[in-house]
């Protein structure tokens, strides 16, 4: 029987990863933070699985695709050290670019929901997958193949980043040494990623280095005068996990439905979550900017009254 690397990845991720969550439960529970809901925990496991179905079921045309592109390489890299750096610095860039989509498109949002509709964030959350995205995460990677990098190194370095960016869905681990949260992405900057506070939102998409958020202008640190709530902006009333699923796919017809133009309706789909052709809603950029305009106008007040 032949494994490949997301057959690896997989096992490696649970294997690895239960561990330090059993670990985890264990003192969330021993001094009573409440980090962990059963709940909760089952519904981050039932969509692991979901998604881990449909990784299996996609994985042979996964690899095919990647493989198949490799023949149409554009170069390849002979010194082996710099062919791992080069691709894992890589791979790790374009998981920023499909994560930012998952944010800025609404119909990628649909399917990315699921992973931010947890109110808790503990490793468990990690978990709490994106079902759908093996439908289309490969299509993001093809550049990689066209680089020169074989199939199963490209699902290896996805397993590297993977394991990385589970580790980092904790409350337990505070501030690191500057230095490291600069360059890394680190549980503080994924704790800003999961919270529906309104200056948290959309930030921080990186898996591993941080540095593309700092240069695309997706930063956010975290501050202890905004203490972050998690979730959604709008939680659904259903939490059950079918519904955790689908809800925004159904909330997204709805919008689509009540568009009055053809070219509305497209726009619903490809714009950002929150876009709307009346501006009953808005998206995030828009409430970023009302919210520092109303900092802004607070510091002016205090000023003037010192």
């Amino acid at each position: 029987m032949t494994f490949t690397g997301s057959d690896i990845s997989v096992g490696t991720l649970f294997g690895f990863v239960i561990v330090l969550t059993l670990v985890e439960m264990y003192f969330s529970y021993v001094h009573g933070k409440k980090l962990y809901t059963k709940k909760d925990t089952w519904t981050n496991i039932y969509l692991m699985l979901c998604a881990i179905a449909i990784n299996l079921s996609m994985k042979f045309a996964t690899f095919f695709l990647l493989d198949y592109c490799y023949q149409f390489r554009w170069f390849q890299i002979q010194n082996i050290w710099l062919y791992w750096i080069v691709l894992v610095l890589a791979q790790d860039f374009l998981y920023w670019f499909l994560h930012t989509v998952g944010h800025y498109v609404r119909f990628f949002w649909a399917m990315h929901v699921t992973h931010h509709s947890s109110e808790h964030f503990n490793l468990t959350t990690g978990f709490r997958s994106t079902v759908f995205e093996p439908l289309y995460r490969v299509f993001f990677y093809l550049p990689l193949a066209f680089m020169g990098f074989t199939a199963m190194d490209i699902l290896f370095a996805y397993l590297v980043t993977q394991i990385y960016g589970n580790l980092v869905h904790t409350q337990t681990v505070g501030k690191l040494h500057p230095l490291f949260e600069y360059i890394f992405v680190t549980p503080s900057h994924h704790r800003v990623h999961h919270a529906c506070n309104v200056r948290y939102l959309d930030k921080n998409m990186g898996m591993v280095l941080i540095l593309w958020d700092r240069w695309f202008g997706t930063f956010q640190e975290e501050l202890p005068e905004d203490e972050i709530k998690y979730g959604l902006t709008t939680q659904p009333e259903d939490t059950g996990a079918v519904n955790i699923i689908f809800h925004e796919f159904i909330a997204l017809g709805k919008d689509v439905k009540k568009a009055p133009t053809f070219w509305g309706k497209v726009k619903y789909i490809i714009n950002p979550p929150g876009w709307s052709h009346d501006g009953s809603t808005k998206i995030a950029k828009l409430m970023q900017q009302e919210l520092k305009q109303q900092e802004a106008e607070s510091r002016t007040i205090g000023s003037s009254l010192k």
